[in-house]
């Protein structure tokens, strides 16, 4: 058979480049607010675009520190938006609260552990920054004055990404990293739970779906997946909150990078939450709204301005 004159142009093949697709139409779920829901910011192969949504301020009057949100449901499960069911009935909600402090607020998905095995989820978050640096203009975002939040498995991960961050010029800029009772040292997980609760060979724990096997098969990418083991004396400011009564994540987990820190040098602000399960279950409205009031705070001084701009 005969070449074709002209060859097929595979490189129109390729997804488009999610710099440069069109943003979403912005809604106005509060006054004040406008949210562009659904903006792609990766296309990996195999797997169904990546989204973020965005919150940012009715009328913009300059450039915003931006804090990402990296949700929590066992690296499995969870919706980009969803703080937990403490937060659900909030109104105004937690995003548009940090909207009216002064913050834009992106919301990304990442790969989930059915999805791709650690180190996808990580770089499903790097990327992210790296877009929304790429799109700063536009949106109004001040890029250098990043701030990841994260609660539960999305703790752990804006651990790994702001330890392991890229410090060059084509991304964003982490000034700080708030962590809400999340696993920190995955090897010492079986240590940190009641005496015969967690174990490192079963292949079935949410660990071991992360990670493609069980803890006890994959040292090294159990130790790389654990944020107590990148923390450098150049780590950004972190605030660690963790309930004293975690029934999931064991206290210590969070003790243990408050320890690492602080070793390393590093500025952390630890505040054990007394009486707290996870997802601040048993906790009183009151001292929830404390909990979150603390993180915009610790985002605030973080981003160089005061919690109410």
């Amino acid at each position: 058979m005969p070449e074709p004159a002209h060859p097929f142009p595979l490189e129109l093949l390729a997804p488009p480049d999610p710099a440069r697709l069109p943003l979403p139409p912005a809604a106005r779920p509060e006054p004040g607010v406008r949210l562009l829901r659904g903006a792609v910011y990766a296309v990996p192969e195999g797997c169904r675009p990546l989204a973020t949504d965005l919150w940012l301020p009715a009328e913009p009057s300059g450039p915003l520190p931006v804090v990402v949100f990296v949700h929590g449901g066992a690296w499995r499960t969870g919706l980009r938006d969803d703080v937990g069911p403490r937060f659900r009935h909030w109104s105004p909600g937690p995003f548009a609260r940090l909207v009216r402090a002064g913050f834009a607020v992106a919301c990304p998905d990442y790969r989930l552990s059915g999805e791709a095995p650690y180190p996808a989820p990580l770089d499903d978050l790097r990327t992210a920054l790296a877009w929304l640096h790429s799109r700063s203009a536009e949106l109004g975002l001040d890029t250098g004055r990043t701030v990841l939040w994260g609660e539960s498995a999305g703790g752990h991960l804006a651990a790994l990404t702001a330890l392991t961050a890229d410090p060059g010029p084509g991304t964003a800029t982490v000034r700080g990293c708030a962590v809400w009772y999340a696993p920190s040292d995955l090897a010492r997980l079986a240590e940190d739970h009641p005496p015969g609760a967690y174990d490192p060979a079963d292949a079935s724990t949410f660990e071991a779906l992360l990670l493609g096997a069980a803890l006890a098969d994959t040292p090294e990418r159990t130790r790389a997946a654990s944020p107590v083991s990148r923390v450098t004396p150049g780590a950004p400011p972190f605030q660690v909150q963790h309930g004293t009564a975690d029934s999931i994540v064991p206290f210590a987990q969070g003790e243990r990078l408050a320890d690492a820190l602080r070793k390393a040098g590093g500025r952390v602000e630890f505040r054990p939450v007394e009486g707290g399960d996870h997802l601040w279950v048993g906790l009183p409205d009151a001292e929830v709204e404390d909990c979150f009031e603390a993180t915009v705070d610790f985002a605030s001084r973080c981003a160089g301005r005061s919690a109410r701009g």
